[in-house]
């Protein structure tokens, strides 16, 4: 069970195996971060899980601008919010899981399946009128143990072989402007990766402002017609690869497994002089 209904989580909101992790962050509104945000209200009873601090190396030498933490440091983290091994941990954020999928993602990779995001996020948890809270919740420490799985992941070498695979699907994530070389905001040179095609994140989510995910036979159509049911890999990726890990989420709800994540993504490639850079809207 990857995905949860607020239905569901109000109904395990007393459940002492649950821990909901609240994950917002922010990278294009300077006056908004998510710390704050989870100060102003929440769902309750979740902890606040910091992207930068927390599910990223950030600031140190690795690839890209959001590298993977390493297993001790994301381990400590989980044991802080209060997470065993048999805690079913329920991520969510603002964004649809943009931002709460790495927090899922991360969990699989370091061995804890039972993890879910919370269809539509906070949005939905208010649209449906459930109250929050603003009290910051605190949990004894938990025992949770890495057991990371780094064949879940790819780096830049091995994206540049599967970009020109037939048997591999190289997916950039991103908006449609910043794919086609339009705009680029924080990397160094914009475009994509010669033979990625693009499958914005919001192409995922029933609307503009409704940010539950399609069915599931509704993305399987989607990234079908992107050749995802011929290819024996799939790579997301996005701009630092926190993004990149909703894109994961999207194609294992479709029913495809086969999925690795390019750690580094777009601010590692586009880094690289010695690498091809292609523009327009076509792969």
């Amino acid at each position: 069970m990857i995905l949860v209904t607020p239905s569901w989580l109000a109904d395990h909101l007393n459940d002492p195996n649950v821990r909901i992790a609240d994950v917002r962050w922010y990278l294009f509104e300077k006056d908004k971060f998510g710390r704050e945000e989870y100060a102003r209200g929440h769902i309750p009873g979740a902890v606040f899980v910091d992207v930068d601090t927390d599910l990223a190396a950030h600031g140190a030498t690795g690839p890209g601008r959001h590298p993977l933490p390493a297993p001790e440091h994301f381990a400590a983290a989980m044991r802080r919010a209060g997470i065993s091994p048999a805690t079913h941990v329920v991520a969510y954020d603002d964004r649809g899981g943009a931002v709460a999928a790495r927090l899922w993602w991360l969990l699989r990779y370091c061995g804890h399946a039972n993890v879910s995001l919370l269809d539509g996020g906070i949005g939905q948890w208010v649209a449906e009128r459930r109250a929050l809270e603003t009290t910051p919740r605190v949990y004894a420490p938990g025992t949770f143990v890495a057991q990371p799985h780094p064949e879940m992941v790819v780096d830049k070498p091995r994206v540049n072989a599967l970009r020109t695979d037939p048997r591999a699907l190289v997916l950039d994530v991103r908006l449609g402007e910043r794919y086609r070389g339009e705009l680029e905001p924080i990397d160094p040179v914009a475009g994509h990766i010669p033979g990625a095609q693009n499958a914005p994140l919001a192409g995922n989510y029933l609307g503009a402002t409704d940010f539950r995910f399609r069915a599931p036979a509704e993305l399987r159509a989607r990234f079908a017609a992107l050749g995802a049911e011929r290819a024996a890999s799939i790579v997301p990726y996005c701009g630092s690869g926190i993004n990149a890990c909703a894109g994961v989420f999207a194609l294992n709800l479709a029913g495809f497994e086969n999925v690795l994540l390019y750690e580094g993504s777009w601010s590692d490639w586009s880094r690289d002089p010695s690498l091809p850079v292609a523009t327009g809207a076509e792969p």
